[in-house]
């Protein structure tokens, strides 16, 4: 029987939590380089491409073969500038969470297969092993409320503290904006990034909405609430 989550229902224009762990609970991330190859992955794939600028280096008489090579590379790229969003992520050792919008209804399969396949080649390339990365094919749920998206942004967002015992909001807050391998500081306000769309989600105040979004993440005592709002979308 299929695990929960990993037979999919694809729509078009919808947001999906996706989600999945290393094969064997194993750690997907060993040394913080492997983090950064990864988000420049995100990155290239999110951005437009700049296929003038591109093809400009390769008829260039005077550019080198390897930046040729480089650029006839991006070029054969997939690219989701125009059919993917991403919300909102978060990348732990052994697991990752990602909020996703997509424009038509396999988008998302297109664009996750071709990340993680692209990053479980790194990995493998450069740790000397062989075989899946991950468990399973990746999970993902629609998300069917604007609630739901909202309290799932908070979800993802506090994977960094989920299990440790900080029990006041300055130590939650420390913690969450020393964590760097998740779009929170872009919902703070202290990283910009045009590929993390995280305006529908902020659009919710109308004034702060960086100072109103953290007190929603660290606000003490919505758990319950939290915890049944998004049970339909997390494992």
């Amino acid at each position: 029987m299929p695990s929960r989550h990993s037979v999919k229902t694809y729509a078009s224009n919808s947001f999906y939590h996706v989600y999945n762990r290393g094969v064997e609970k194993r750690e997907i991330f060993l040394e913080e380089i492997d983090y950064g190859v990864l988000l420049s992955y995100v990155k290239t794939y999110l951005l437009p491409k700049d296929t003038h600028a591109l093809m400009s280096v390769i008829a260039n008489p005077i550019a080198g073969w390897r930046q040729k090579d480089q650029a006839i590379k991006a070029l054969r790229l997939n690219n989701f500038s125009d059919s993917i969003e991403l919300v909102a992520f978060c990348f732990m050792k052994n697991h990752y969470h990602m909020l996703i919008r997509q424009e038509n209804e396999n988008d998302m399969d297109q664009f996750m297969n071709s990340l993680w396949t692209r990053y479980t080649m790194y990995f493998n390339k450069k740790y000397k092993r062989v075989g899946p990365l991950f468990q399973d094919v990746y999970k993902a749920v629609l998300v069917k409320t604007e609630e739901q998206l909202m309290y799932l942004t908070r979800y993802i967002h506090r994977n960094p503290i989920a299990k440790r015992q900080l029990r006041n909001s300055i130590s939650q807050r420390d913690a969450l904006r020393n964590y760097v391998h998740s779009s929170y500081l872009n919902y703070v306000g202290e990283r910009k990034a045009t590929w993390i769309h995280s305006e529908r989600i902020l659009a919710a105040w109308n004034l702060d909405q960086y100072v109103q979004y953290e007190k929603f993440v660290l606000e003490f005592g919505i758990e319950e609430r939290s915890a049944k709002i998004i049970a339909p979308v997390i494992i």
